[in-house]
């Protein structure tokens, strides 16, 4: 099991967690999945290391999070996102003449389950996302379960959630917000580009070849990329 003065380094520089680090916080969520300070964390560096866990991850984070849009404030913060190299990223793909055989290839050109990345203006497409697979949150009961070895470094660890300006305090109103939004008040003002690829991830082409077209519309000069995608989609849907 990883040290406190182990876990406490991981704490206080989060934004480096590397795989080892990563593997460290999922055997403490082995053992106490309801330490959500680990659970945060390990979110953290599955996305560091582009791993196709994250998306998988994140809802199982959502179903152990009283208030969700804490959740979706702290992955939605540029230290989160790491933004820098969101930034230096190509949205290029090459243009494809999509056939029966090339579904392999499209699914890598569509960047098919790699982490869904949230904006602060994507609250909708994170909505929507947690819908799929009925995601329930795990009861509170536990909630107070922390490794024996962290105990005496609670008031830091306190100090660090406080501290940080994306996790907002929950709601102790009793009223816990609900994110939930019917995919049929979805309309062309708000569609965005990973609603787009939330769409994709659950598979809903017809909805997914949609939004981009709305897309091309909305960002004209992004019209050849999301005219590749919408190809690429098409592939999928012979092949499923």
């Amino acid at each position: 099991m990883i040290s406190s003065n182990d876990f406490l380094k991981i704490l206080g520089e989060n934004s480096k967690i590397g795989s080892k680090e990563t593997e460290n916080l999922k055997e403490i969520l082995e053992k106490f999945p309801y330490f959500q300070v680990s659970r945060a964390l390990y979110l953290k560096g599955l996305k560091n290391q582009e791993s196709y866990e994250y998306n998988k991850q994140l809802k199982i984070a959502a179903a152990y999070t009283a208030d969700r849009s804490i959740l979706f404030d702290y992955i939605s913060s540029d230290d989160f996102r790491n933004q820098q190299n969101i930034e230096n990223t190509s949205t290029e793909i090459p243009k494809i003449e999509p056939v029966e055989n090339e579904k392999e290839e499209v699914e890598e050109i569509l960047d098919l389950g790699k982490p869904l990345d949230f904006e602060k203006n994507d609250y909708l497409s994170f909505s929507e996302w947690l819908q799929v697979g009925s995601v329930k949150k795990v009861s509170r009961s536990k909630i107070g379960e922390i490794p024996k070895n962290i105990t005496g470094k609670l008031e830091l660890i306190d100090k660090f959630i406080a501290s940080n300006p994306k996790m907002k305090t929950p709601n102790t109103s009793g009223k816990n917000e609900n994110i939930a939004v019917e995919s049929t008040k979805i309309n062309d003002h708000i569609m965005t580009e990973t609603l787009a690829k939330v769409y994709l991830e659950q598979k809903k082409y017809d909805s997914a070849i949609k939004a981009y077209r709305i897309l091309s519309l909305k960002y004209p000069k992004k019209s050849v990329l999301f005219a590749n995608q919408i190809k690429a989609i098409k592939v999928l849907q012979k092949n499923k």
